[in-house]
């Protein structure tokens, strides 16, 4: 071995070790972790991952630009920012920036990535005040200041139904609030060996601790409007699963099988369905149990 390979090689070794101290530092400082790196790769046709392994993030590369969908925390940008130049892209061609709901762990670098690309800042109509409030108006999360982010001004007020163009690629906004006011869903259609594909991007049914589903004085339809989101997502054709987080979808899972089988592992109806349908029991069981509550204490 020569001496230059030696030291090559000992770099290397070094670079990983900041890498991952970094990153170890980062999910101890922050009050939501950062998320590990995650290789970027190409899901279907003309869409890209290009988040963490948790926190997810996707570029929808178009001849006249780029998409990019969550921002993710304000310390993951350069994350994004690497995983999109990885990919052969400029991160200076990101025309529109989306997010699928207005809290930090997706929108808190929304601020920056606006800066440096001077992309066009899309947010559904309910969760403008808290992107622009910077999680301040936030129904549930106000008085947490642990959960504020950089406040950011909106370039486009989106309504449900709404559609993004750019490039020839069209997607289309479907609000399915109850996380937050105006959660957004993504649907989007993709090319693959010359066969359409339906891309469907769950914002999130999650209920998150605290939520109140019965009473809340800063949110009354919460639960109704949980409601109406599951009812939507059931209507929605979906071939290819992807959601505002890895874990909602099995990333790491389908991302070792990408190149080893010929079915692509991110066409997962059956996944999809499942998942919908485990988030509408866990949303009713919640519900079930603050009912209980309340007429015990009303008893």
């Amino acid at each position: 071995m020569s001496l230059v390979e030696f030291f090559r090689i000992k770099m290397k070794k070094v670079s990983l070790f900041l890498s991952l101290a970094i990153t170890l530092f980062c999910n101890l400082c922050f009050a939501y972790p950062v998320g590990n790196p995650f290789p970027p790769f190409r899901v279907a046709g003309n869409l890209y991952y290009v988040g963490t392994d948790d926190l997810a993030s996707y570029l929808i590369v178009t001849p006249k630009g780029n998409i990019l969908i969550n921002s993710d925390l304000e310390v993951n940008v350069p994350m994004i920012k690497k995983s999109i130049e990885a990919l052969g892209f400029k991160f200076s061609d990101t025309k529109i920036l989306l997010i699928s709901h207005a809290h930090l762990d997706h929108a808190a670098g929304s601020q920056l990535i606006k800066q440096e690309t001077k992309a066009k800042y899309m947010v559904m109509a309910e969760d403008v005040p808290v992107i622009e409030s910077g999680g301040k108006s936030d129904f549930h999360y106000a008085n947490d200041t642990s959960m504020y982010f950089p406040a950011t001004t909106v370039d486009r007020t989106l309504h449900d139904g709404d559609t993004v163009k750019l490039g020839g690629t069209v997607l289309t906004a479907h609000l399915t609030a109850g996380h937050t006011k105006g959660c957004i869903t993504w649907t989007m259609q993709v090319m693959e060996h010359g066969k359409p594909y339906q891309v469907v991007m769950v914002g999130s049914l999650g209920v998150n601790p605290g939520y109140k589903l019965i009473n809340n004085t800063t949110y009354p339809n919460i639960a109704k409007d949980y409601e109406h989101a599951i009812k939507v997502l059931k209507s929605l054709h979906c071939d290819i699963f992807l959601g505002a987080h890895a874990m909602y979808f099995d990333l790491g899972k389908k991302y070792a099988l990408l190149n080893r089988s010929v079915i692509n592992p991110f066409v997962d109806p059956e996944g999809y369905k499942k998942h919908v349908a485990q988030k509408e029991h866990e949303f009713y069981t919640e519900l079930k149990k603050q009912e209980s509550a309340l007429s015990l204490k009303s008893a």
